[in-house]
């Protein structure tokens, strides 16, 4: 629900005062206020010059880079309340919290808004291990989203266990009671002989904008190199099921996990990852499907040291606790909204929207994933606020949670608002998350739908932004060369038509919504904090978090304040791709159709 809000108008004389009155006691024409008409957002026809508010930019400049809050923003979200899984107590107070912060710094009808049951509630409460044979060694590692707990401190023999394929069972089989099991081969850990902290140059930028014309054939996004990489790790994902199964009938005290790599060797040093990729199933969450073995994720260095000495067939020994707390079975997810309502009659119940995703991993505190982007978001409509900006149309923050497992947040809220299609069936796409699999359509939409102008998101860490992915939308690229011609001194420089994925802006895309991600300088990101233990308040940069702000404040605005809604692409039709995309019949001389295969 969306409430106008009213405005009272007051005066200053007695005189005045009596003529409203006496107009008040008029009676009232019989005839109804003319409804704005509902605009056709995809018939607009657009400017060729933007109008800018240059004015505006200062003030939002000044606002935005010498008066920030950012970095409080900050430190209550990461610091104060930490890690923010889907479903546990963190996220619910982060979400009371954005709610009740959003309403403080002068926002209107801030809310949750439910989007539907998610599954375990879980909190992490202590993990520990060491190694107590041949030597005494404190291992860095972490209990992984949903795992139970250990009862108590457990000290186990450590057994190695590397099952790739269904064959790799038996020789596992009636070996591994009471062991602590050392899951999967040591991976390689290279020399950091890269930098770990990058931005984009201005060759990475230019290479970024060329839009890259897909090689393809047929509606096929993947190359065959990229096909065989899914169906592998589709493979994965099905054994991971059945080793969990295994290991828990096989009475195990533990399991620990190597942590992955990060880009340019940065999983290493003591930093570890620990996400849905180190979890011993595929969707933990779910109480029929829940981990019946307790598992953490290890930093690699100390994984290396126990793999080689059972390598070796030295005796080891581990001791470990994992105390972890289910906080309920049938957890609800729920997005934070907030409005600045719009003020133009024509056009107060159009919305432009922004936003990033509340949820996070456990292993930091969500500081740069993506606590920058929530806070960003917040910093954006509070510079807005704080100057008395008067929109046309309505400006709507939206945080959102779920993202981390799938979109989940995003999905429902644009279902309930906006509309949704069909989801394959087919078995291949059956066994996909819900998040991979293609629509069949037909695409319901809503009519809110035709309301919505744009959506802004953030959700690439804490680097400044330096441009925009237009996904596809050719239509926007003049009007967004203008909005950021008088940001190059902020380095604002780069429009590219390609498409990125991964995170809430495709849920508006889905459905044919402008929805757009900013390009980030990577920083650490992609090295050092994207789902680990190093995803704290440190790697936050503040510079460039008061310029992410800044710069999105100044396209929320202008994109509420212009004449035309954002262009759009056409609307989506799932049900006709598969259609569009195969063989033209016939095409071959001399061809003949295949026989028919006889029922079997």
């Amino acid at each position: 629900m969306h409430f106008k809000s009213l405005r009272f108008a007051s005066c200053c004389g007695l005189a005045v005062t009596s003529l409203l009155l006496f107009a008040a006691d008029k009676p009232k024409s019989k005839t109804a206020p003319a409804t704005p008409a509902v605009v056709d957002p995809y018939a607009e026809v657009q400017p060729a010059t933007e109008t800018l508010d240059l004015a505006m930019y200062q003030r939002i400049r000044d606002e935005g880079l010498n008066h920030s809050h950012v970095m409080e923003f900050a430190s209550a979200l990461a610091d104060g309340i930490g890690p923010r899984l889907t479903g546990s107590p963190n996220l619910a107070k982060a979400n009371a919290w954005t709610r009740d912060t959003l309403t403080k710094i002068g926002l209107q009808n801030a809310h949750l808004e439910d989007w539907g049951e998610f599954g375990l509630g879980w909190q992490q409460l202590n993990t520990w291990a060491r190694m107590v044979e041949p030597d005494t060694a404190v291992l860095i590692l972490q209990a992984t989203p949903w795992s139970p707990s250990t009862p108590g401190p457990v000290t186990g023999d450590v057994a190695l266990v590397d099952i790739q394929t269904e064959k790799d069972f038996d020789q596992y089989k009636g070996k591994l009671a009471g062991k602590v099991v050392l899951l999967g081969a040591m991976r390689a850990v290279p020399p950091v002989d890269k930098p770990l902290f990058e931005r984009n140059t201005a060759q990475t930028l230019d290479d970024m904008a060329e839009f890259q014309v897909s090689e393809s054939v047929g509606g096929q996004a993947m190359t065959p190199e990229m096909q065989a990489r899914m169906r592998t790790r589709m493979e994965r994902l099905r054994l991971i099921d059945r080793i969990a199964q295994f290991l828990a009938d096989e009475k195990v005290v533990a399991v620990i996990e190597p942590s992955r790599d990060g880009s340019n060797g940065g999983g290493s040093g003591g930093t570890f990852f620990d996400d849905n990729g180190a979890t011993l199933g595929r969707t933990p969450y779910l109480a029929d499907k829940a981990v019946k073995v307790p598992v953490a994720v290890a930093a690699i260095e100390g994984y290396g040291r126990l793999y080689r000495l059972v390598q070796a067939h030295v005796p080891v020994q581990v001791q470990i606790d994992v105390e972890t707390k289910v906080t309920g079975e049938h957890e609800h997810g729920f997005d934070t909204v907030a409005e600045i309502p719009g003020t133009d009659p024509n056009l107060k119940d159009q919305v432009v929207m922004l936003g990033g995703h509340l949820d996070s991993w456990i292993a930091g505190t969500g500081a740069t994933d993506n606590g920058a982007g929530t806070i960003v978001a917040m910093e954006a409509v509070r510079i807005l606020e704080a100057l008395g900006v008067k929109p046309r149309r309505t400006i709507r923050i939206a945080l959102w949670t779920g993202e981390e497992q799938g979109l989940f947040g995003s999905r429902g809220y644009v279902r309930d608002h906006f509309g949704s299609a069909k989801l394959s069936t087919a078995p291949d796409q059956a066994q996909l998350p819900e998040f991979m699999r293609r629509a069949s359509g037909p695409l319901e939409v809503k009519p809110e739908q035709k309301l919505i102008s744009a959506y802004f998101n953030v959700d690439n860490g804490s680097g400044k932004i330096r441009g925009i992915y237009t996904q596809g939308n050719g239509a926007v690229v003049p009007i967004f060369e203008q909005w950021m011609a008088p940001l190059k001194d902020l380095d604002v420089t780069t429009i590219t038509e390609r498409n990125t994925g991964g995170t809430d802006h495709l849920s508006f895309d889905a459905v044919g919504i402008p929805g757009f991600q900013f390009i980030q300088d990577d920083l650490d990101y992609e090295t050092r904090t994207h789902h680990s233990n190093q995803d704290v308040y440190e790697r936050l940069s503040p510079a460039d978090l008061k310029q992410i702000a800044t710069v999105e404040a100044i396209f929320v605005y202008n994109a509420a304040m212009r004449d035309q809604m954002m262009p759009r692409k056409p609307l989506p039709q799932p049900d006709l791709d598969q259609k569009r995309n195969a063989p033209i019949e016939g095409i071959f001389p001399g061809a003949v159709a295949p026989a028919a295969e006889a029922p079997k």
